[in-house]
């Protein structure tokens, strides 16, 4: 239990920069969409940024091994872009449907929204029904 520790802080920690940055908020996403701010867009490029140098500095300093000294491996996708462009059509219209990208749907969770949790209920049931659904998609 005690290794899982750091997971819980980093993901707590996360979601408590998501609501405090607004990045959770509907009312910044939707300015995101109407193109009226660059708030949203900072946060992208900046977390971006930090994805980048984050690995880089693990890669270089850290030896490419995990907290439990597995190594790290990043797979190369494999080149399909009917499935990325079909795959984010789909992400990018339940986004703007509903205002809120995975990640805030937690942190909206753990702080009690109703809404977010109706749209955690729904992805579930999307991921769900992709996995039910898999062997009888195309490749």
């Amino acid at each position: 239990m005690m290794r899982l520790l750091p997971y819980l802080f980093a993901g707590t920690l996360f979601g408590f920069t998501l609501v405090k940055s607004e990045a959770a908020s509907w009312y910044r996403i939707m300015e995101m969409f109407h193109f009226k701010s660059f708030h949203m867009y900072g946060i992208m490029m900046t977390a971006i940024i930090t994805g980048v140098l984050g690995v880089h500095l693990m890669k270089k300093f850290i030896g490419r091994a995990s907290l439990e000294g597995a190594p790290m491996e990043i797979p190369v996708k494999e080149q399909g872009r009917y499935k990325f462009i079909l795959g984010g059509l789909i992400f990018g219209l339940g986004w703007g449907i509903i205002g809120l990208c995975p990640g805030p749907i937690f942190a909206l969770v753990g702080m009690g929204s109703i809404g977010a949790l109706i749209a955690l209920a729904g992805a579930l049931h999307g991921t769900w029904l992709y996995g039910a659904l898999r062997n009888y998609l195309p490749d």
